[in-house]
């Protein structure tokens, strides 16, 4: 339904994006994922049709969109977009903001298309209201209905929950990729927030500094990280350095590990391990031992940063009735299902 092949794009001098390349099947909900500056609303902009390549090219539903030598107009493009800032008409009512983009039906077909996406997004008996009447989600809810009223062949949304409160961003997030899935309509998201990205898509971009650094599912990106950045950025999680051994296990301070997947690494290469608070279990018949640094309660689970006798720092989510002090040692193992190496 849409690929980008070695999709560049410049200001002036300044090349913003760099070879980027990915695609999306139809019904598929991508993702890219990045913090501030890194080109991911550029990306956006330049698939709707409101920024030009320096090269590459930008395909939809088989027909190029956009090259260093074509450009189609955004309105030709058959491209849905809601953006950050919800960009809703105060003047007029809910109903009026979602057929605005339906000039050639009819006055009963606009209000036909109308009572059904309200319905389809949770706000069947809200079309009178007027934008100042409407809660920060529903507002997001009206974008989308007006967004998908034309039908586009692709979705895009650009930081769509950035406003909006951390529970109800995940929550809507949710609902919207219910909605879209029903649609069976391709998307793509871009945020910084890898709750959202995790809570609605299927595929996801991790985006630095103009440059695509790992396009995978969600499991993927956490377990499988292709680089440091993509490690760093994905939950939380440390570094820990470690040896590799004969047999390619792997010595650390926290103990000697077997990769479940064949790492070629030679016999004592230095390596940095990702260790990821859910990695450590919390065992008070563990022999290793760690001290309590801080915590934080997080209701059915407590969030320690632990400080190891070798001085390095890890951190353990453990259930919450397992309260221990600052400062107190307690007993701690290592349950890795995906080893993680980095050479050093």
């Amino acid at each position: 339904m849409l690929a980008l092949q070695h999709v560049a794009i410049a200001y002036s001098a300044d090349t913003v994006v760099k070879d980027v390349n990915f695609a999306l099947m139809p019904g598929q909900i991508g993702c890219l994922l990045g913090p501030s500056g890194c080109g991911k609303t550029t990306i956006l902009r330049a698939i709707a049709g409101f920024e030009r390549l320096k090269s590459g090219s930008i395909v939809l539903q088989k027909t190029e969109v956009s090259s260093a030598q074509q450009h189609i107009n955004p309105e030709q493009r058959q491209v849905g977009m809601v953006f950050q800032d919800f960009a809703l008409f105060p003047h007029l009512s809910v109903a009026d903001n979602i057929s605005f983009g339906l000039a050639r039906a009819s006055k009963a077909e606009k209000a036909q298309k109308v009572r059904q996406l309200l319905q389809l997004v949770g706000l069947p008996n809200l079309g009178n209201r007027f934008m100042h009447q409407l809660s920060g989600g529903q507002l997001q809810r009206v974008a989308l209905a007006r967004a998908l009223a034309p039908e586009p062949k692709v979705l895009l949304l650009d930081e769509p929950f950035s406003s909006l409160d951390t529970d109800l961003r995940e929550s809507l997030a949710r609902d919207i990729r219910d909605i879209l899935k029903q649609l069976n309509i391709t998307a793509l998201l871009v945020t910084h927030d890898q709750h959202e990205a995790f809570a609605m898509a299927d595929i996801i971009g991790v985006m630095s500094d103009g440059e695509l650094q790992q396009w995978a599912t969600p499991y993927e990106l956490y377990h499988k990280p292709i680089n440091r950045f993509v490690a760093d950025f994905i939950g939380r999680g440390v570094l820990v350095p470690g040896t590799v051994l004969a047999e390619g296990k792997v010595e650390t301070n926290l103990g000697i590990f077997t990769p479940r997947y064949n790492n070629i690494m030679q016999q004592g290469a230095r390596v940095d391990v990702l260790i990821r608070p859910d990695d450590i279990v919390h065992d008070d018949s563990s022999p290793v031992t760690a001290a309590v640094v801080e915590k934080t309660f997080r209701g059915s689970h407590i969030l320690y940063q632990l400080k190891l006798k070798s001085g390095e720092q890890v951190q353990c989510l453990a259930l919450s009735h397992h309260n221990h002090a600052i400062g107190e040692d307690i007993g701690i193992r290592l349950d890795l299902d995906h080893l993680v190496l980095f050479p050093v």
